[in-house]
């Protein structure tokens, strides 16, 4: 009888230490258990969109449970970052961040209601891409200019009179077009949207002339006709468009260089078992030949580094877009 009572107070012992070490590690399993939201800090329609919606059904899969994209476009990128650096660290809220909320606007903003860098995990970079010069079809046509060199000439005789669209005030959209002011002497008009999907509607409008627009949300606009690509933002030529010049090539503009990134990120202090999964899973998705195919065909270049990886490339990009902004002169209240 004692043998027997021992054994089941051991059993009893065991059973209780176990339900005291493990209910971290269960909760910790069940992630997902509720549908799990992407915040894209800018409206519908631009590239950052664009990725978010095209990794969110591979994660549905991969998880089991819905991964929904929620736009929240504004203050160049800061209004959605913040919502996600102020959102429980449970894995449920999710930041598509961009080179723009997480390499530019530290240094171009006064005052940011988030720290890109202490307010977020890293989870991995998505995909990297250049910036294209373009400008409205017919308005081109109308004012002759077939190039990057027409386009600086005629905006030297004519200061003020061309309109720059962006997709908010520190996106690298809005600095590659700072840069390129800066470094031909010229002025245009700076008009911010609330992402690149609304000013691209006015571009091809005719109420904007010029965009120095990531090339995944311009590629079907240039494909059709309506919007002539004068030169990619890259060091190097798009694959995606092999015939169009590199700016520095194009405008004789030596050392231009101003392209954009995009990468999942948590709020600060999500479980790293979490960070991992997510990471893992975006990895092998940007390893199938189908979205590999889908993403270099917009001219997008496939990411998934680690979370240390990540970490460590955000740190590079302060340091490189605070020169560009200083040399810029470019500044935000």
């Amino acid at each position: 009888m004692r043998k027997i009572f021992a054994s089941n107070r051991r059993h009893l012992l065991a059973a209780a230490t176990l339900l005291a070490l493990t209910p971290a590690v269960w909760a910790q399993d069940a992630w997902p258990s509720k549908p799990v939201k992407i915040v894209v800090p800018f409206a519908p329609g631009g590239t950052t969109d664009i990725l978010a919606r095209a990794m969110a059904p591979e994660l549905t899969k991969a998880f089991g449970q819905p991964f929904v994209v929620d736009n929240r476009g504004g203050a160049g990128g800061n209004v959605g970052a913040d919502i996600v650096a102020k959102s429980p660290a449970d894995g449920y809220t999710l930041l598509m961040g961009t080179v723009g909320t997480h390499g530019i606007n530290k240094a171009l903003y006064a005052k940011l209601p988030y720290e890109p860098q202490k307010d977020f995990a890293p989870i991995t970079l998505v995909a990297g891409v250049p910036n294209v010069m373009v400008m409205n079809a017919d308005r081109a046509r109308a004012l002759n200019i077939n190039s990057v060199a027409d386009f600086i000439k005629y905006a030297r005789a004519n200061p003020g009179k061309l309109n720059m669209a962006s997709s908010g005030n520190g996106t690298s959209i809005h600095l590659a077009g700072e840069l390129f002011k800066s470094m031909t002497g010229i002025f245009m008009t700076h008009i911010p949207y609330r992402g690149s999907g609304p000013a691209l509607m006015d571009m091809v409008g005719g109420n904007m002339d010029v965009m120095f627009d990531n090339l995944p949300s311009s590629m079907p606009l240039i494909k059709s006709g309506k919007l002539k690509a004068f030169a990619v933002t890259s060091s190097q030529r798009s694959t995606a468009l092999p015939d169009i010049p590199t700016v520095e090539e194009a405008g004789k503009l030596k050392g231009f260089e101003a392209s954009s990134w995009f990468g999942l990120l948590a709020p600060a202090g999500t479980p790293p078992d979490i960070v991992n999964r997510i990471q893992q899973e975006v990895a092998k998705s940007l390893g199938t030949q189908a979205i590999k195919e889908k993403l270099q065909a917009q001219g997008a270049i496939p990411g998934g580094m680690s979370p240390q990886e990540f970490t460590r490339f955000i740190d590079a990009e302060h340091k490189k877009w605070a020169a560009v902004v200083k040399a810029s002169g470019a500044k935000v209240d």
